[in-house]
């Protein structure tokens, strides 16, 4: 890149030269005439009303000249809204200039290198939607023109297209709900039912839900010990059920063959316990964690993805526990397993 040349500017410094010496010449004529002779004292009385005016011209000179260039430049930075600058008073210091402007490029820096990262998510989430949605949309496309190409004739082909065609509409139905449930969370519009209940009555109930799915591929749902007393909790019990099915869900789904997903429930401080959701399936990598409650991301990025789902289960549990101002945590480590954990509140 070839190297700009600064543009040189000598307006500046003869038109200071020039006032400086018409006053000089000014004052030279009138000593001339009120004196025949210069002595010291003319010399001395000279030199000091030569430095009096000459400051006070330089001065007024480069206050002006440099005021009106940083004025021009706070004016382009507030077109730039920069908050920062607008409530600091115009300075003509060039090492405060310098600091304040300073700190404005970094601002804008920064705010240009998160602008890019959205953009880049932004981008990557409307392809995610784009595949999440099409897949079943073609689904049902194609089973519909196959029945209207002849097969509605044949009953039994009839009967069994449309109900393949019928869970195709159902998951763009789970998809819209699930994004629209996310929303909800996002922009606080999703009021929360909270109330005291037993989370080990909650849990043995989602066990219950998801027996038959873990029983295909043999995996036990497994508490970390006998809990015989209720375990009392304080937030929305539907919603907290929803985290939890979630939860157990994806070890099943991404959980090794006869492998085992345990919940424990530990005290963690005085008003406080956390759920441990572990499984020791395959694990998720280190680079993907940090992506993992994101819209849509899937760490398996092949067009197939074996596992089905919106891909929204993740992103619902963490909205959905941060509504509730608790935490969720992950800790996974590939081939060995993956425990999700969060807090609640203890009921009083």
């Amino acid at each position: 890149m070839q190297k700009k040349e600064i543009k040189k500017s000598y307006k500046f410094a003869v038109k200071t030269t020039l006032y400086i010496t018409l006053i000089l010449t000014a004052l030279l004529t009138v000593f001339s005439l009120l004196s025949q002779s210069f002595n010291i004292w003319s010399i001395l009385g000279f030199s000091v009303l030569t430095f009096i005016i000459s400051f006070f011209i330089i001065q007024y000179r480069a206050e002006r000249f440099i005021y009106r260039r940083v004025k021009r430049i706070y004016d382009d930075l507030t077109l730039l809204e920069s908050a920062t600058l607008r409530k600091q008073p115009i300075t003509t210091d060039m090492a405060t200039l310098t600091q304040e402007i300073g700190k404005f490029a970094q601002d804008k820096k920064l705010e240009i290198e998160t602008l890019k990262v959205r953009e880049e998510y932004r981008k990557e989430f409307l392809g995610n939607i784009s595949h999440e949605l099409k897949t079943p949309l073609f689904t049902v496309q194609g089973y519909v023109l196959t029945l209207l190409d002849g097969a509605m004739d044949n009953e039994n082909l009839r009967k069994k297209y449309l109900e393949r065609a019928n869970k195709g509409v159902e998951r763009l139905i789970y998809i819209v709900q699930d994004l629209d449930m996310i929303t909800k969370l996002e922009v606080g519009d999703l009021s929360l039912n909270i109330e005291d209940f037993d989370i080990v009555a909650l849990v043995e109930s989602v066990f219950d839900l998801l027996e038959m799915k873990s029983a295909k591929k043999k995996i036990t749902l497994t508490f970390d010990m006998q809990y015989p007393e209720p375990i009392m909790v304080r937030a929305d019990k539907e919603r907290i059920r929803q985290v939890l099915t979630n939860l157990v869900v994806n070890s099943i789904k991404y959980g090794s063959f006869k492998g085992t997903t345990e919940i424990s429930i530990e005290n963690l401080i005085k008003n406080k316990v956390i759920v441990r959701v572990t499984d020791n399936g395959e694990g998720i990598a280190k680079v993907n964690i940090p992506r993992l409650f994101e819209r849509f991301y899937r760490i398996d990025k092949s067009g197939s993805r074996k596992e089905g789902g919106s891909g929204l289960g993740l992103s619902i549990v963490k909205h959905i526990i941060e509504a509730h101002d608790e935490r969720i945590y992950i800790e996974s480590e590939l081939s060995v397993g993956s425990e999700f954990s969060f807090t609640l509140e203890k009921a009083k």
